[in-house]
């Protein structure tokens, strides 16, 4: 049988893409096949298929870091035929291949059963970009950070983790501050909870290596000098997640906030995350992520458009989420 995918291939240094017709014995080794409703595309997808960053190891590739659908075969316990699942990360998109196609077969131990309420379309609207907010979410509750503690700030606000973890922290109680570089869409922010919306050029340039306390935590998706200068500005015993590398992967601080104030900065892993962090994300997330708040963060367009779509998250104008239906 045939199934239609977005291939990734490369010549000399330059990386193409195309909307292919595939059998299912191009597939490679796994233990259950899924037929694919939707994929989507997070930052590390649009490194990917740019090749800004060396992420595809292997061509030609189907890429996506993401995909959700239905069982259609299956010999791993525990995952049966008709289970609804999602995938993120592992070695999709890297060596093996991704969620952009209408079929993937891939390892049993990688999946998760996708909790009521979500929906398949609901799950890649979540994807690894909100997976990856809530495990910041929670390394924030496991610090002790509670709504009680102060505000939380969330950089990169407008893109897919800081609008599910505004979503989600306003929800819990949390006061939201949203950094931004797009001012001009900060009612987005207040409808996903924003309390307080700012530049994030106040963050962005090389700071003091401490500053005046103004948050409890933090959900950093940027790194280099807005990370430093959120930790400067941190409070005593506060928490600041980091799972990004927008500005940079560079840290230019010093050790003087986790000396003065005793913060924690606490690295968000969502690849090799084990499988009892992603059951508890993915359940939290069915109960704590208001799905009308997760339908505004979300866009959703077909295979064909994923090249474009990668141009314009390049140019910072992708707001929130965008959802591939690998059938449209």
């Amino acid at each position: 049988m045939t199934f239609k995918a977005l291939l990734a291939a490369k010549t000399g240094d330059k990386i193409s893409t195309s909307v292919v017709e595939m059998n299912e014995r191009d597939l490679m080794p796994g233990d259950v096949t899924v037929a694919v409703d939707y994929s989507t595309v997070n930052y590390k997808d649009a490194l990917a298929i740019s090749g800004r960053a060396e992420i595809i190891r292997q061509f030609p590739l189907i890429p996506g870091i993401d995909l959700a659908g239905t069982v259609e075969a299956s010999s791993y316990p525990g995952i049966a035929v008709g289970d609804r699942v999602v995938a993120n990360s592992w070695g999709l998109s890297q060596t093996h291949h991704g969620g952009y196609a209408q079929k993937a077969r891939i390892k049993g131990e990688w999946l998760v059963k996708i909790p009521a309420p979500l929906s398949t379309k609901d799950a890649m609207a979540i994807g690894t970009a909100g997976y990856t907010a809530m495990l910041s979410v929670l390394a924030l509750e496991h610090g002790g950070i509670t709504p009680q503690r102060g505000d939380i700030v969330v950089t990169g606000a407008n893109g897919g983790v800081g609008s599910i973890a505004i979503a989600l922290l306003a929800d819990l109680g949390y006061r939201v501050v949203a950094s931004t570089g797009r001012l001009e869409e900060a009612d987005y922010l207040r409808s996903l909870g924003a309390a307080e919306v700012i530049d994030r050029r106040t963050l962005s340039e090389p700071g003091a290596p401490i500053a005046r306390e103004r948050w409890a935590g933090a959900v950093d998706s940027v790194g280099s000098h807005t990370l430093v200068n959120v930790l400067a500005q941190t409070q005593y015993r506060g928490v600041v997640t980091a799972c990004g590398l927008a500005q940079g992967t560079d840290l230019p601080g010093t050790v003087l906030p986790f000396i003065l104030r005793n913060v924690t900065l606490a690295g968000i892993d969502s690849v090799n995350a084990p499988q009892e962090a992603r059951i508890e994300a993915w359940s939290r997330l069915a109960r704590d992520l208001d799905l009308d708040k997760l339908a505004r963060t979300m866009q959703v367009v077909g295979l064909a458009e994923v090249p474009d779509v990668v141009r314009q998250m390049f140019a910072g104008k992708v707001q929130g989420r965008t959802v591939i239906d690998v059938n449209a």
